[in-house]
């Protein structure tokens, strides 16, 4: 059923549909949703949608990022509040893992294949990722150097990635917390060992 249009102020309807947007890429995937598809869904015209976007292509481009500044930025005021750097490293995890579980249009889009299959749509993948092992490096209290330290963060990206990955495709029944409590101790136990290569 089609949506009444209301007259939304650019921001709040670019916001709209994007979240629309998402919504149907993640279930037809890229080559199958039309922008009409888009705008039907959002109820909008196409002429409305093109205001906001200037193809499909830049529209799906979008939302990779925005979903993955929103994983970030969770990710990011989640280890803020923690009081020490095992609970950063149980906090991050945590934060991933409810991204995750409330968001799995989101994160299909971001990491499942079809983002992957494309050169464009996997260097917005790799840009987020970057993003995420760059704050994440960050955090890591080690006597290493910035090379050294971007690996492990990047194998901590891989850590979440990875359980996320398993957990949507099996449709597994885990609590977010609990999950990242089991791996945040894989983690801590690895990063405590730490020490720098000569």
């Amino acid at each position: 059923m089609r949506a009444v249009n209301v007259r939304l102020p650019a921001p709040e309807r670019r916001r709209q549909l994007l979240d629309v947007a998402l919504g149907v890429f993640a279930t037809d995937g890229f080559h199958s949703t039309s922008m009409n598809d888009v705008a039907e869904a959002a109820g909008v015209t196409k002429p409305v949608l093109y205001q906001h976007f200037t193809s499909k292509r830049q529209l799906y481009l979008e939302l990779l990022e925005d979903v993955g500044t929103r994983l970030g930025d969770q990710i990011a005021e989640a280890t803020a509040a923690a009081g020490s750097p095992h609970q950063q490293v149980e906090a991050g995890f945590a934060a991933y893992f409810h991204f995750v579980d409330r968001h799995r249009s989101a994160y299909q889009l971001l990491f499942g294949g079809g983002s992957r299959r494309d050169a464009e749509f996997a260097d917005a993948v790799r840009r987020v990722e970057d993003h995420l092992a760059a704050s994440i490096a960050e955090l890591i209290q080690a006597d290493i150097d910035a090379d050294h330290r971007r690996t492990l963060a990047f194998g901590l990206v891989g850590m979440a990635e990875g359980t996320s990955r398993l957990w949507v495709a099996e449709d597994l029944d885990f609590d977010p917390d609990v999950l990242a409590r089991q791996v945040a101790d894989l983690a801590w136990a690895g990063l405590r060992g730490i020490h720098r290569i000569d």
